[in-house]
């Protein structure tokens, strides 16, 4: 199933000629009817003399509805281009040649219509007008079909060389990943809101659950139908009309499209490769605001130059376009780029990443390099660019995201992953170059901890994670891979440096060693923090504290009490002791045990509590381990 698009002047016979062809009026409107000129989408089909059957879009050609053709052409197969033999070439005409270039049409016909209204010498004037104006885009060297639908003169070679024209023509890719980007949007009597539109990238069955994006609200394909005929499966190219059941038709409008869910996700901005036009009027500024046309939507948006200040007339260049609207885009769709006021068409080209991870600084070469890669890379050399723009990501969003079909994607990814240039932590993947700069700025993060508390075991995890930004499986993941590939060391509920150890310097010693010769001298009942501070001065500060537990020479018991090693140890067995005999100890009974007051035992035991040691029951601790 192809799809053909009408394109040319206003009134030069396009739906006139599309009514000759298939005996169906495109003129939906009846205001059209009134007026005699199309100004909104119309639709037909025909079945070629092969037997194909084709879906053909009508759209307008007078300036003032050219988004509305840009709605229509976005997902055509080719071009059926009308010049009529009276008037020749026109400037909607060059317009809508320019916007089938831009889109990368490459196959077309001319219908050269009105022939009836032209002797053969002028007939032949405008054949050779038509030869030139197709010189150098996308349709140089399209046959050209004298036609006149009034008389029925061409209709039969019209229709041989659309076949022609198909004979070769690849059908549509199936990625596995159905969308519908919509273009009209009505209510059917008895059945609710339909929309219609190409499908692409997949096949759509009866019944399947459906998303409508942007804006996520979740529907079903309650019918199926094709040139009004009844389906239960729709392929890829076809044009097709759903039944979207339990949505209004306020809920959907032109330019959403209809997808499975995970198929596709609203997006603010994608990379392209940019072309302007030879005939714009002007270079195209960096940050200059556009209409952007992609699919069946208009939005405006913003363009970032990423390696120049302006992009001359006729000439191309990698930029991000950021929209203040998303829009739901795949990669490699193309699209259209217009002056706000007055509406000039001014280029256009292809979405080579439909979700960027990042707004791009200017004039990096790494990024252009990146985008390269992206737009003419090995699928390998694309999934792993996937995989290192969007670092950490699902596998399963690198396979969508990549724009490659499913299968060839998902095996790319497996190469890489056993070659080792991608690594898995659970769902998410990072490329080996991601988790290099991962173990970078942990050792940058880990060394200005050091040097700034130098007298601190290491950071603590959390910081660490906070400082990486990673999520917490991630975190502790990378974390455990970076440990056992000696990157960096635990200290309990710190990470560090493999190389830091905290190191006094002698007059530290000297204070530490006066801190546990205080301790020592009564060790069941030490004098407090302030109580030290007070006698050996403020150079007993946290940082020093800190160090003297973390290297082993004292126990900190709540925020006011240190006690040596031995004395800890001593209590703490005493006390699991007396469980183990008992079952449960008080405050008085632990008091008893050591001749001391409730000053050192309700600290102790409160911190044997948060030790998960003991466990309070009321006024009494039960053990909870040995």
């Amino acid at each position: 199933m192809f799809t053909i698009g009408t394109a040319g002047h206003v009134d030069h016979g396009k739906s006139t000629l599309i009514e000759a062809l298939t005996g169906i009026d495109p003129d939906r409107l009846r205001e059209e009817k009134e007026r005699g000129m199309t100004i909104d989408l119309g639709f037909a089909w025909l079945t070629l003399p092969s037997g194909r059957e084709i879906s053909i879009v009508d759209v307008p050609g007078h300036e003032r509805f050219i988004k509305n053709m840009l709605a229509g052409v976005g997902g055509i197969d080719a071009a059926l281009l009308v010049v009529a033999a009276d008037e020749g070439v026109m400037p909607q005409t060059r317009e809508h040649l320019a916007i089938l270039d831009l889109l990368g049409i490459d196959r077309g016909l001319v219908a050269l219509t009105k022939v009836d209204l032209v002797d053969e010498e002028w007939l032949a004037l405008v054949q050779e007008e038509i030869g030139a104006l197709l010189g150098g885009t996308t349709l140089e060297g399209a046959t050209v079909v004298p036609v006149s639908a009034l008389r029925g003169d061409g209709l039969d070679a019209l229709r041989a060389a659309l076949d022609a024209l198909l004979a070769d023509a690849a059908p549509r890719r199936d990625l596995g990943r159905p969308r519908l980007p919509v273009d009209r949007v009505f209510t059917l009597g008895g059945f609710g809101t339909v929309v219609t539109g190409t499908l692409l990238d997949g096949t759509l069955r009866l019944g399947d659950e459906l998303v409508v994006l942007p804006s996520g609200r979740t529907t079903r394909a309650r019918g199926l139908q094709s040139h009004r005929t009844r389906i239960d499966l729709a392929l890829p190219g076809r044009r097709v009309a759903v039944n979207l059941g339990g949505l209004a038709t306020e809920e959907v409008q032109r330019g959403d499209v209809v997808t499975v869910p995970g198929g596709l996700r609203p997006t603010a901005a994608f990379d392209v490769r940019l072309r302007l036009l030879a005939g714009a009027p002007r270079p195209l500024a960096n940050a200059t605001s556009v209409g952007v046309h992609c699919g069946t939507a208009e939005v405006v948006g913003k363009v970032t130059l990423l390696d120049r200040d302006s992009l001359a007339p006729g000439a191309e260049t990698w930029a991000q376009i950021r929209l203040r609207t998303p829009l739901a885009v795949a990669k490699t769709d193309l699209f259209i780029i217009r002056q706000l006021s007055p509406g000039v068409t001014l280029g256009g080209g292809q979405i080579v990443d439909p979700a960027p991870a990042r707004r791009h600084r200017r004039r990096q070469p790494a990024v252009l390099e990146a985008l390269e890669t992206l737009a003419r890379g090995t699928p390998s050399e694309i999934v792993l660019q996937t995989v290192e723009l969007r670092e950490p990501a699902a596998a399963a969003a690198v396979v969508r995201a990549s724009g490659l079909e499913a299968a060839t994607a998902q095996a790319a990814l497996d190469a890489l992953l056993a070659g080792g240039q991608v690594i898995a932590f659970g769902p998410a993947v990072l490329s080996r170059s991601g988790v290099n700069r991962i173990r970078l700025r942990a050792a940058e993060h880990l060394g200005a901890y050091h040097r700034q508390h130098p007298l601190r075991p290491g950071m603590p995890r959390e910081e660490l994670k906070s400082r990486l930004q990673l999520a917490t499986r991630l975190f502790n993941d990378v974390l455990a891979r970076l440990v056992a590939e000696g990157a960096v060391a635990e200290a309990g509920v710190a990470v560090r440096l493999p190389e830091h150890a905290v190191r006094l310097d002698p007059a530290q010693e000297a204070l530490a060693r006066r801190v546990g010769q205080r301790l020592a001298a009564t060790p069941l009942a030490p004098p407090t923090l302030p109580e030290l501070r007070a006698e050996l001065g403020p150079a007993l500060d946290d940082e020093l504290l800190a160090a003297i537990v973390a290297l082993g020479d004292a126990v900190r018991v709540g925020d006011e009490l240190l006690f040596t090693p031995a004395a800890y140890a001593e209590m703490v067995a005493a006390i699991v002791a007396f469980l183990r005999e008992h079952g449960t100890i008080t405050v008085a009974e632990a008091r008893d045990c050591f001749g001391t007051s409730r000053r050192y035992v309700l600290p102790l035991l409160a911190h044997l509590d948060r030790e998960r040691i003991t466990r309070r029951l009321g006024d009494e601790r039960v053990l909870v381990k040995a």
